[in-house]
């Protein structure tokens, strides 16, 4: 079904902000629910940081799916919502949410999209992020070509010297990756303690004492060029002595630099860069304003995907409640609900010769009041 507009806006009745995990499980449960949605997210593809960060990183505790990848999720995830065809509006950052008189929203994002919006639903992570830089003179030139700040594809380094700077997950995972690919990695991290998790650490501490890859306590001071190109940094380490690294290749994880950015402008209650909810259906100060996944905060609140998935399916009846206060919800079961599998579009039922939805399966803004 093409969506209806307004004059200036696209008419929905959900936009999510957040394209991660969380927003797109969150267009599952409102289309079981027969609420459209419009999603908004600043990275120009979806995933969030399941594909910025780690997309290639296995996952193992994910419901009747014993290992899977971060790329994986997000493609069975896309998969599964492809029967209520989500607006994505990828690229681009939600500026304005302005609440009406009539209990809509007015939300506007940076490039000009507007939208009319009955809720909004925030399932942005951890705010917008920007990888912590290295703030050396002459890096920033080569960012993206032999400096990077998250790997997205394994294969170029294969067969390449690298330098790996941190000490959390992200440097461990992708150090212990990619031994078996490089020709070599020297681990450089300031401090002898590590943060990433004890059996990472455990492991790579072992590999170095078997002389399969170098580790040097120190901080980098300066890097060298030739002809244009990065060849090897000045490390400062913690005996005093400076050495000469070469390397083809610099890959710097040294963790993200979480903001809220304009969602801080929009008049929610805050805590500590994240929003408190009232976890009945997860609305935050701002009635027809909800939050979800990492972002929110509440009593027990646990930073999971799991947990993400069941605030999602709570967050839906909310919102449905929200849009239609009175009309009472029924709980139903995908496997028993001929409704819900119609919207799901796993019978033949329900569907117009033009393969258009019925009136049951069609949107609360799009319905005629």
């Amino acid at each position: 079904m093409s969506l209806e507009r307004s004059k200036l806006a696209t008419v929905t009745d959900v936009v999510i902000v957040g394209a991660g995990p969380i927003g797109l499980f969150q267009v599952f449960e409102l289309g079981l629910l027969g609420l459209r949605a419009e999603v908004v997210d600043s990275l120009p593809q979806i995933g969030g940081q399941c594909i910025e960060l780690y997309p290639d990183k296995p996952i193992y505790d994910i419901p009747a799916i014993p290992v899977c990848t971060a790329r994986e999720l997000i493609e069975r995830l896309a998969e599964q919502i492809r029967p209520f065809a989500p607006g994505l509006h990828l690229g681009q950052e939600v500026t304005e949410v302005k609440p009406r008189a009539d209990r809509r929203f007015d939300v506007v994002t940076n490039r000009g999209a507007r939208f009319d919006a009955g809720a909004v639903i925030i399932a942005g992570g951890v705010g917008s992020f920007q990888p912590r830089r290295l703030g050396i003179e002459g890096a920033e030139r080569h960012e993206g070509v032999s400096i990077h700040y998250r790997v997205k594809d394994a294969a170029p380094l294969a067969g390449k010297d690298l330098v790996i700077l941190g000490g959390g997950d992200s440097a461990l995972d992708w150090t212990l990756e990619l031994l078996e690919k490089a020709r070599s990695i020297v681990l450089i991290h300031r401090r002898a303690e590590f943060r990433a998790a004890p059996a990472s650490v455990e492991r790579m501490l072992a590999l170095r004492e078997a002389g399969r890859l170098d580790h040097i306590e120190g901080q980098v001071q300066s890097l060298l060029e030739q002809d244009g190109a990065l060849r090897a940094v000045r490390v400062l380490a913690r005996d005093g002595v400076t050495r000469t690294v070469s390397l083809d290749q610099l890959l710097v994880f040294w963790g993200l630099h979480p903001k809220l950015g304009p969602i801080a402008e929009w008049g929610l209650e805050l805590h500590r860069r994240t929003i408190p909810v009232d976890t009945a259906g997860f609305q935050t100060s701002v009635p027809g304003i909800f939050a979800v996944g990492d972002i929110n905060d509440y009593a027990g609140k646990k930073k999971l995907i799991l947990s993400g998935f069941h605030e999602a399916a709570l967050a839906a009846f909310a919102v449905r409640a929200y849009l239609a206060p009175g009309e009472k919800v029924h709980l139903q079961y995908t496997t028993t609900s001929p409704l819900l599998q119609r919207r799901l579009g796993v019978t033949g039922e329900g569907q117009s010769p033009g393969g258009e939805p019925r009136e049951d399966a069609r949107s609360l803004a799009t319905r005629p009041r």
